[in-house]
This record gives C-alpha cells, structure tokens and sequence, in this order.
C-alpha cells in the first residue's frame, strides 16, 4: 500500500466525509496518515482540548492546510481544564496561516486583546463569535481594521457588544457580504443605518432581537401612519442592491424607523423572512414586490395586533395578491399565524381567496401552512391543480378534513407531504394518499385519529407520531417495503 501514488491517496480521501472515518484511516499506513493530514481542511475542538494551547498547536502542526477551525466550549465545566485564553489564541494565529474560517464558541477566556491577534489571519474571511461573554465593541473594532478580507461576520449571543465604531468602519470599508446578528442586546435596528456604503455589497443578512422578551408579549402596537411614504427614494441615501437574503426576527419597526427602508431597496432580493416583525402593513410588501421580482422564497411569521383600530395580522390579501402580481419567480411560500383565536377568523388578515390567488399565479413548489384556520377544502381543492407542488406541510390547520385530503391526493407533482396537529384527519383521508401512489416522504405527527397501520406503505419514507414535538413519546420511522420499524 505504500508504494500507491499519493494523487490515488488524496483522491480516496477526498470520498471520505466523516470525520471518524478519516482519523480511523489515518492509522492504517504510513502514507495515508501523511495523505490525510495534508488533506485535512476542517476540525472542530472543543472541552477536550487540554492543555488547551500545546494541543491547538500540536493540530495545527500536524493539519498544516487548515482552512476552517471551529472551537467550542459548549457545555465546559471545571475539570475540563483551561479554555483557549489571549496567549493561546496568538500561538494559534502564528501556526494557523491558511485558515478563512474561525468560530469562537463559550470562549469566556478571549477578551479583546485576543481577538486583537486575528489579524495575522491574513486570509481570514469568516468570523463567527458566540457567547462571547468577554469580548467588546473594541475588539470587534480591531477585527475590522485588522482581517481586511473579511467577508462573512456572525455575532451571536454577544452581550457585551455595542453598536460603536465597528460597525461604522465596516461599513465604511464596504468588504462585508454576509452579516448576521442575533441577540445581541446592545445593538439595535436603528443602528444599522452606520453601515452606510456596506449595505452595498452585503448578500445576506440577518438581525433578530432576543426571543426571550418578545415572543407572547402582546403590546397592542398601534400599526402605522397611513400617510407616511416609508420609501420614498430620498428618505435614506442607502444602497442595498445586492442584497439576496433578508431574515428580521423579533422586533417592531416604528413610524420612520428601523429596517422597513430595506424593503423597498433590495432589487436582487431572493430570499425573504420576517418573523415576528411588528408594525410593518401592506403598504412594505406592495413596496418590496414591485422592487423585487426575482424573489423565489418568503416565509412570514405574523401574530395579531392593532392595526388601524383592528386586532389582526399584519398583513391582508392586497400583498398576496401584490405578489402574486409581481413575483413571477416564487417558489417556496411559509404562512405561520401564532395567537389567533379559530372563533375570530378576522385575526388572521389574509383569507383563503387571497391565497389561492397566489397559488394560482406563481410556481409555487414548497407550501408551508401554520395555524391557517382558514384554509378548508375548497383550499386544498385549489391546492390540487397547482402543477408544480412538490412540498406540502399543514400544521394546526383545524378545517383540514378527510374531504380535503381526496383533493391533495390529485396533486400532480406532490411527492412530500406533512400532516401535524390536524385532528380532523383520520385514517379515511389517509387511505385517498395509497391511491395516488407517487409520494417520497410522508410525515403525520399529532393527528390522534391516524393509526400507525394506516400509514404504512403510502411513501417510500414514513415518519409517523402519536404526538407533535414532544420527547419520550412514540415515534416511529420506516421505509417502504421494509418489514422492520426503527424505533427512534
């Protein structure tokens, strides 16, 4: 074995994608210990790194064309030895001269100082801090100044960091194309208009307010002005034109604040999901479909509050109909309601017509509906003759029958389907699926009127539970024509 090729060596490996695998193969020869080492492109270290420093480097010695290092003290506790503190991560920034990718995870021993020293990366590209309890708006400042190829820049959980000159120098400096922000207390929607000439080149970002203050919390927020033009071209010198991923989560967008600005500017946007985004109306999404007609995916998470003096979601079927006017690309589409009562259906402000226009107008493929209490039959008749469907998921939809699921069986090009929290289907609906014979995956959990028997053989893959998302309960997966059931 020692006398093959080391091209046929490093082909081999290139095959092998668990890490497992590549440290087990890396005990056979000689030459493949040697092979695989020089192949190594990615490691994750974590609690069992001790002594922290002389272990980094004894890897970084040995895989000397790192590119990726992730490092993660998740779960550390006393005896687990010394974490990565200032001294090491300098020893590791000297060894370590090829690497583009750095995550930093519960590393409560790197302050700024540090994270000072990744500036001998000089290849550096992506940074990703979590749970970095020590670690300040300065350091992120020395990062900006220092990794002047940073491309991709991810804070999470970061408390101890603020909006300071950081963000302007990024911004000022327009190198950033992905940038994502969660939970970071200390940072606000407003503060973003800092990154100024940035937004020009940035492809993905993401910005959510910490869920632990905001989910369940119903302010009664009054909506917005009617005559205020939230994107008017010279309300905010902001270029965002390259923008293809836009994810806002958890956060309410006031009269003349905040990120609604970015709506009306995104011509090349893709990919759209506001979760939770209080204060937004119709008025955003009209402005957002007529600037962007290559969007291809929006997932919009809404509960009910006060709009112009009524208690709704906040959007109706004037912007899915403006999407379905505009948004010839859409593909993929998730509705999910959260708070709203099945006795008030006027909680949710889009109707079933408004949706089947939609449908109707735009390939969709990928349907996802959450707690639609108004989609009933005649919906999933509608469903039925969408020639492109391929994935279809209904959770807590309470009017979903027996009578509906005949239709989705008649779905051309269905070959996913997830049935959750429907009680009203039983084991009738489901036997209309085993006449269709065409589906790849079928999912039911928490339908209590659907027996295990009644879903065997529908699909080639069958995932099925007595309960929806809770541990300890029966949950059983098979493929077809197996006669043996995996319990998970």
């Amino acid at each position: 074995m020692e006398d093959l090729p080391e091209a046929l060596f490093a082909e081999v490996i290139k095959r092998i994608t668990r890490t497992s695998d590549l440290n087990s193969l890396s005990l056979v020869s000689k030459q493949l210990y040697k092979t695989e080492a020089d192949q190594r492109r990615a490691i994750r270290v974590g609690c069992g790194l001790c002594p922290a420093t002389e272990a980094l480097l004894s890897l970084c010695t040995r895989f000397r064309n790192l590119h990726k290092v992730e490092i993660d003290y998740s779960g550390s506790v006393a005896n687990h030895g010394n974490q990565l503190d200032n001294k090491g991560l300098f020893v590791f920034s000297s060894h370590c001269l090829l690497l583009t990718s750095l995550t930093l995870s519960f590393c409560s021993h790197i302050d700024d100082s540090g994270l000072g020293y990744l500036a001998n990366f000089k290849k550096l590209a992506s940074l990703r801090l979590e749970s970095t309890p020590n670690i300040t708006s300065r350091g992120l400042l020395a990062v900006a100044v220092g990794c002047k190829s940073l491309s991709a820049l991810h804070l999470i959980d970061c408390q101890s960091i603020c909006s300071k000159d950081w963000l302007e120098y990024l911004g000022y400096d327009g190198s950033l194309e992905e940038l994502i922000v969660k939970n970071c207390d200390g940072i606000s929607q407003d503060d973003f208009l800092k990154f100024g000439p940035g937004w020009m080149k940035v492809q993905k970002f993401v910005f959510e307010i910490n869920k632990r203050f905001f989910v369940n919390s119903y302010l009664g927020y009054e909506g917005y002005d009617p005559s205020y033009n939230a994107h008017s071209p010279n309300l905010y010198d902001i270029c965002c034109e390259s923008l293809k991923d836009l994810s806002l989560a958890c956060m309410e967008i006031a009269t003349g604040k905040g990120f609604r600005f970015l709506l009306g500017r995104c011509k090349a946007l893709e990919k759209l999901c506001l979760e939770y985004v209080r204060g937004l109306n119709d008025n955003d999404v009209i402005a957002l479909s007529q600037s962007c007609n290559n969007l291809k995916s929006i997932s919009l998470w809404l509960d009910p509050q006060f709009y112009a003096g009524s208690f709704r979601t906040a959007f109706t079927d004037k912007s899915l109909k403006a999407l379905a006017l505009s948004c010839p690309m859409l593909d993929t589409v998730e509705l999910t309601f959260a708070g709203c009562a099945s006795e008030y259906p006027s909680e949710i402000g889009f109707t079933q017509k408004g949706l089947v226009v939609l449908i109707q107008s735009c390939p969709i493929r990928v349907l996802v509906l959450n707690g639609a209490n108004f989609f009933d039959t005649e919906g999933m008749e509608a469903v039925s003759c969408a020639p492109y469907l391929e994935t279809l998921e209904l959770v807590d939809c309470e009017e979903v029958t027996d009578a509906g699921m005949r239709f989705i069986a008649r779905t051309p090009c269905l070959i996913n389907l997830t049935i959750r929290l429907c009680g009203d289907v039983t084991d009738v609906g489901v036997a209309e699926l085993v006449q269709a014979q065409k589906l790849e995956s079928l999912i039911i959990e928490g339908c209590p009127r659907v027996s295990l028997q009644a879903v065997k053989g529908i699909a080639r893959s069958v995932q099925y539970s007595v309960k929806c998302a809770s541990p300890g309960h029966l949950n059983r997966k098979f493929h077809k024509n197996s006669s043996v059931l995996d319990l998970l």
